[in-house]
Order: C-alpha cells, then sequence, then structure tokens
C-alpha cells in the first residue's frame, strides 16, 4: 500500500506525442497527476479523460502537470487519445502490470467484448488517481476496484486552491498501531 508523505513506485513509460514520461523527472510546480485508467475498451475512462483533458489547463495554472496512462499499446493509446481530442493531455501506454500493481491498482481478467464491441485485453489495471509531489512522495490517492464512481477532476481543481494557499499536508500518512 502506498503511504502519503512517502515516495511512490518508480514510473517510466512512453507517451504518444510527448516523448518518453519519467515522474522522477518530470518537473511539475506542485505536482503530477497521475490518472491510471483501463484502457481503450472503457467507455466510461473515455468520458472521464475529457473531462481531463478540459481541465489540464486549470491542472497546469495551479502547477500540476497531467498524464493518463494504461496498459494499452501504442494503437489502442492511440485510439483512446482520438477519442479524447485534448492533445494537451499527455497519453502514456505500454503499462507493466507489475508496475501497476506496485502502485496499488487492481488487475482484472477479459470478460470478452465490452458494450461498445470492443476487444479487453486479457489482463488490465483498474482505475486509480494519484496527485504526486516534485520529490517523489505522495500527496492524494484514489484506487477503485471498478470503472465506476472516480474522483471529480473539477473539484481537485477547486481543492488546490485551499491546499497551496494553506500548506496543507498530506494526510494518512500514519502507519503505526492502533
Amino acid at each position: 500500500m502506498l503511504v502519503p508523505r512517502q515516495p511512490v513506485p518508480d514510473l517510466s513509460v512512453d507517451t504518444l506525442d510527448h516523448g518518453s514520461f519519467d515522474l522522477a523527472a518530470d518537473g511539475a510546480g506542485f505536482a503530477t497527476l497521475v490518472v491510471f485508467y483501463r484502457g481503450l475498451h472503457c467507455p466510461i475512462c473515455a468520458t472521464y479523460l475529457k473531462e481531463l483533458g478540459r481541465l489540464t489547463p486549470d491542472f497546469a495554472g495551479k502547477g500540476v502537470k497531467t498524464i493518463a496512462i494504461s496498459s494499452d499499446g501504442e494503437d489502442r493509446a492511440r485510439q483512446m487519445a482520438d477519442k479524447v481530442g485534448y492533445p494537451d493531455l499527455r497519453f502514456g501506454h505500454g503499462l507493466p502490470l507489475g508496475v501497476a500493481r506496485e502502485w496499488g491498482l487492481f488487475i482484472s481478467t477479459s470478460r470478452g467484448t465490452t458494450s461498445i464491441g470492443i476487444e479487453e485485453p486479457a489482463l488490465f489495471s483498474e482505475p486509480g488517481v494519484f496527485l504526486v509531489r516534485p520529490d517523489g512522495t505522495l500527496y492524494f490517492a484514489s484506487v477503485q476496484t471498478m470503472p465506476f464512481v472516480r474522483p471529480h477532476f473539477q473539484e481537485m481543481v477547486g481543492a488546490l486552491d485551499f491546499v497551496q494557499k494553506n500548506d496543507y499536508p498530506a494526510r494518512g500518512e500514519y502507519t503505526g498501531a492502533v
């Protein structure tokens, strides 16, 4: 389990149009928002990433860089990026499932063709949203076992005003006995 204020695992993937992504070298002013999505087969992911793409300039204005990452190969990632339609949103692809597990993501098996007629990969990760500070420590995390009920990006943009104004610390850091 990842712990706030502690280092996150290494994360490096190729992106579609922005070169190689290495979280440790991303250089965000306040944080990098890493959004792991299920893949091209997920219609909920496409809608979710459209919202992220729309708000990417707002995040950038608060010192937050955004990236959407899946285990899909380059072709399927390109199809998703085209469907989402926001060129400023970075799309990473080829996430190894072992790395997904290190990040605490749940792994699912294929159930065949989805409601939109796209075949699910044999194995893929379920969604996760992470806000990682420039020093590589976790600030915020939300991990799901299903494609439903994810954090709202508009709420996150608004919360960043409070967080930054008040130097609000990452919470959930206690790991001692209870």
